[in-house]
């Protein structure tokens, strides 16, 4: 065999066998992608991340990793976090999920669900639990002893005042079951449905301002009873606050 030929032959030899170990190497991939899909990017943190900090392009990385193995709510772009803070540690190397990220704001709505300026009252007074629900919107009546010379009256104190929360006061003085809405029943839809059989008092919470906070609690102390009127929905109208009936019903 000639010097020739036999590089002929190597040559051929070894193209053969480079074309098997391609197709060997290929038909690895394609098992590998079938058991663990394919290669998708996620984003990781570069550098270990503390709660608080605000992400950028300088503490994030993208990585490719088997589509099998990316977290639940992973992201394959920086472009959406750049700007939002970490909602706690994230360790370096770290895939980076949404949930693990926010806006910096949940802190600042922490507290009471009420604006500036405004406080939630607790009254325990007399009402129908049935219609006093969370959303909806009361008026609240006072009703005052006779002093002496003074004859007992009952007073329109507040109107229009929105109910954040009730509950009911069964007679032993125990809280019953608050207002839910019949999720089996379609029909009835965001109607009140009472969930106990002895209540005769309303624990409510209502957003009013520090002024009329102030009145309700002095008026839970020292009047004779306080009463919720429920509004119709949408109803908005005022006006008639300081309407007084005296003890002789005039």
């Amino acid at each position: 065999m000639t010097r020739r030929r036999r590089a002929v032959l190597l040559f051929g030899l070894s193209t053969l066998l480079g074309g098997l170990a391609a197709a060997e190497v290929s038909r690895r991939e394609s098992a590998l992608t079938s058991s663990f899909g394919s290669p998708v990017g996620v984003v990781v943190a570069r550098i270990e991340i503390p709660a608080g900090t605000a992400l950028s392009d300088s503490n994030m990385t993208i990585r490719e990793i088997p589509a099998k193995f990316a977290p639940g709510g992973s992201l394959g772009s920086k472009g959406g976090l750049v700007g939002l803070r970490a909602a706690v540690g994230i360790p370096a190397g770290a895939t980076i999920t949404v949930g693990q990220v926010g806006d910096g704001s949940a802190k600042q709505q922490s507290g009471a669900p009420v604006g500036l300026g405004e406080r939630v009252a607790e009254v325990v007074a007399s009402g129908p639990l049935e219609l006093v629900a969370p959303g909806g919107r009361v008026d609240v009546l006072v009703t005052k002893d006779g002093i002496g010379d003074q004859p007992g009256s009952t007073v329109l104190a507040l109107e229009d005042v929105e109910v954040l929360a009730a509950v009911g006061v069964s007679q032993d003085g125990s809280m019953g079951a608050g207002i839910s809405s019949d999720a089996s029943d379609p029909s009835s839809a965001g109607a009140p449905v009472v969930e106990t059989s002895s209540v005769e008092m309303v624990h409510a919470s209502l957003r009013v301002t520090l002024r009329q906070a102030v009145y309700l609690a002095a008026a839970q102390s020292f009047a004779r009873e306080l009463r919720l009127l429920p509004r119709a929905p949408g109803d908005r109208r005022r006006g008639a606050a300081g309407l007084r009936v005296g003890s002789g019903l005039g």
